[in-house]
């Protein structure tokens, strides 16, 4: 490999959600600085060279006003999907804003009205279940369910009977899935279409992971299958430039992107930092390589994660994993109460997971979330902890 996602780089101390934020309630008295956090969708590999160059050749500028967002921005996000998904975005369909999560919210803001349902599969994104209800409208869930190759699939009677409910009017689809792993195949996406466009349900896209695909999986962008479909996307996940704050709404449609604008406008979150339309324009424009070195690796780090658990670790079961650095894990045959078994791991393992219950109350019981994008060593050196804290 050309770059080196062995490198154990010290993140405490510098501000990271992930290192320095305090564990919960019950973590260890002295702080916990040995914890190992696999817990947050947070990179620990260094940024490609093009983007931290780019990031620093700004801050060499000594003034850091606001940004203006120029044409080689749109031409960057433009090409890079035409290019990597054969997906055509007009610029003038493109609308820039801070995150993904403010994104959903200004969607749902724009195509609502309080008391409404919103609809997802679930388990699903957790910051998908306060969007909704921000906007005063009524969280939906159908629920997914594994076959027998542990791989989830949609409920199709349960979707369209959720979709025909009068007061649902979005589906709200995270592509590829987290926390599940799946990359939706483009059938299963024309049929959710079919069926949304039949009951008059809008349909919003998370393509956050959209980059993130395992060997033999190919993301199909939602927009290509029904044109009328928002998405929302942004470079942040798989380039590990969540905290430079950037993502794009695309939407074709003049109205509907005309009450999203105004929704980015009332919810204040139409302004970029200085540093994200470089940090963009490098991660698209000359950074490819390295994300699918980064792909490959994460793909052995769930090698190692899958082997690990076959045979020293028999009770979990970790489900085949498509796109995402995110592993979901069936942990029922180890633990009724998978919150308070994430709190022994990690005051007796000292390893931060995430418990599935954060991602669906009745749909995540039973599963934990691991987080794959880390150094193989760290990984393994959890694993080998869980083991320990599992023969005791």
């Amino acid at each position: 490999m050309k770059y080196n996602f062995d490198e154990l780089i010290e993140r405490r101390g510098t501000g990271s959600v992930k290192w320095d934020e305090p564990a919960p309630a019950g973590a260890p008295a002295d702080g916990g600085s040995d914890i190992i956090p696999l817990w947050v969708a947070d990179m620990d590999f260094a940024v490609a060279p093009a983007i931290q160059k780019a990031v620093q050749k700004r801050a060499a500028h000594p003034v850091f006003g606001y940004a203006y967002v120029d044409d080689r921005y749109y031409d960057a996000v433009t090409g890079w999907f035409q290019r990597r998904h054969g997906w055509t975005i007009a610029r003038e369909h493109i609308i820039y804003t801070t995150g993904v999560v403010p994104a959903v919210s200004c969607a749902i803001k724009a195509l609502t009205l309080p008391g409404e349902n919103v609809l997802m599969l679930s388990p699903d994104y957790n910051c998908f279940f306060s969007s909704i209800k921000n906007n005063g409208c009524v969280v939906a869930e159908s629920i997914l369910k594994a076959d027998g190759d542990g791989i989830f699939r949609v409920d199709w009677d349960d979707f369209e009977q959720q979709c025909a409910n009068e007061k649902t009017t979005v589906f709200l689809l995270c592509n590829p899935h987290n926390p599940t792993g799946r990359v939706w195949h483009r059938d299963e996406l024309q049929r959710m279409a079919d069926i949304c466009k039949k009951h008059s349900v809008s349909i919003v896209s998370d393509e956050i992971h959209c980059e993130l695909t395992m060997p033999g999986q190919t993301f199909v962008p939602m927009q290509t299958v029904d044109e009328s479909a928002i998405v929302l996307n942004s470079p942040s996940k798989a380039f590990n430039i969540a905290g430079l704050q950037v993502a794009n709404i695309i939407c074709a449609d003049h109205a509907t992107r005309r009450r999203i604008n105004r929704a980015v406008n009332i919810n204040e979150v139409c302004d970029i930092n200085p540093f994200a339309p470089v940090a963009l324009k490098a991660a698209y424009n000359d950074s490819e390589d390295w994300l699918d070195e980064v792909n490959e690796y994460i793909w052995g780090n769930y090698q190692t994660l899958r082997s690990f658990c076959q045979s020293d670790i028999p009770a979990w079961r970790v489900m085949p994993l498509e796109g995402t650095y995110l592993a979901w894990v069936d942990v029922s045959s180890a633990t009724h109460d998978v919150g308070s078994y994430c709190n022994r791991l990690l005051t007796e393992a000292r390893v931060w997971l995430n418990p599935g219950t954060m991602y669906g109350r009745e749909s995540g019981k039973g599963f934990l979330r691991i987080n794959l994008a880390c150094p193989r060593s760290l990984l393994q050196e959890a694993l080998k902890r869980i083991k320990a804290c599992e023969a005791k």
